[in-house]
């Protein structure tokens, strides 16, 4: 991309989209509109150099007024959050498809250079991760089409008109299916914190209140993979720069269980923990780890952030904010 470009980032506010606002004005891009639906006292990073604007994407008169004179899209907005959220708001994460529906007709319309979606790894077949021990789910394990409830078949759907957007008008898509996306400034309180953050909080009150006991939603045996943000960006920004079309995983292939994860953060904060297990909480499928063979074949690479030293930054921030 030129610096010169115009660009839209959808759900500015978020985790993940704050951190693209930092990556793209520290790479120089001059013209960067970042939106989101909260209040920017409540953004997890701000930067006065982009053009910062609150704004309801569900609504199409929104989309076109933001959309003015952009060249390209980055559209990470949706209503979402770890797996007790997405397990009890099926409908809200739903209402998502509204945003890229509206976001990508007005790309079309205004004749955008890229527009990338962010997608999830929740597009993939339930029935692939029934075990544990997964081997990785690779992009064409989404079909047949059964993926998570509510979230998933949100981010299907959208992946599908992305798809249709480029065979039928030409539109130069970018779909990312992001693996558990963690790091530093994001949430890890409130109940929309995905695993990472909600252990790194956990522990990290252990330490502050002496108080070392914690619960584990389930027994801890289920595995995920989880993905450092810097990889994340790096990933992004091959895809992007790239003539690929099609969903490409982002994350992390090194799985863990949820006590492994806990084990790592323990030592990171140098105490141990008595684990109390939730077992009839929300915890999602059993096994999903990341195939990153097409990745690896598309660009050489692939996320290599060990989660111990990605863990390691997130607990840091994390504890600073509680103290």
């Amino acid at each position: 991309m030129e610096t010169s470009h115009k660009i839209l980032v959808a759900g500015a506010g978020g985790f993940i989209g704050g951190w693209l606002v930092r990556d793209l004005l520290q790479k120089g891009h001059k013209s960067v509109v970042a939106v989101d639906i909260k209040p920017i006292s409540e953004w997890y990073q701000v930067f006065e150099s982009a053009d910062n604007r609150v704004a309801d994407l569900r609504e199409y008169r929104n989309c076109f007024e933001v959309m003015d004179d952009v060249e390209v899209v980055y559209n990470l907005a949706a209503d979402m959050g770890g797996m007790g959220f997405i397990e009890n708001n099926k409908a809200l994460c739903m209402l998502s498809v509204l945003i890229n529906t509206n976001l990508i007709e007005i790309a079309r319309l205004n004749n955008v250079k890229k527009y990338f979606y962010a997608s999830s790894a929740c597009v993939y077949r339930q029935g692939m991760q029934l075990e544990a021990h997964n081997l990785g789910l690779k992009e064409s394990d989404a079909y047949p089409a059964d993926p998570e409830d509510g979230y998933g078949w949100e981010k299907l759907f959208s992946e599908r008109m992305c798809n249709h957007y480029f065979e039928d008008f030409g539109i130069q898509v970018r779909v990312g299916r992001f693996h558990n996306v963690y790091g530093p400034n994001g949430t890890f309180d409130g109940g929309r914190e995905k695993a990472p953050a909600a252990i790194c909080r956990k522990i990290a009150k252990a330490v502050i209140s002496n108080d070392h006991r914690i619960e584990i939603w389930g027994d801890g045996e289920q595995t995920r993979s989880f993905t450092y943000i810097g990889d994340t960006l790096k990933g992004i920004d091959l895809l992007m720069a790239s003539e690929y079309h099609l969903p490409l995983n982002i994350g992390s292939s090194e799985d863990v269980s949820i006590n492994q994860l806990v084990d790592i953060v323990e030592e990171i904060a140098g105490i141990k923990v008595e684990r109390n297990y939730l077992l009839d909480a929300p915890k999602g499928v059993r096994g999903r780890n990341s195939d990153n063979t097409l990745i690896k074949e598309l660009f050489d690479w692939a996320p290599n952030v060990s989660l111990r030293d990605g863990l390691a930054e997130t607990y840091k921030w994390i504890y600073e904010e509680l103290v």
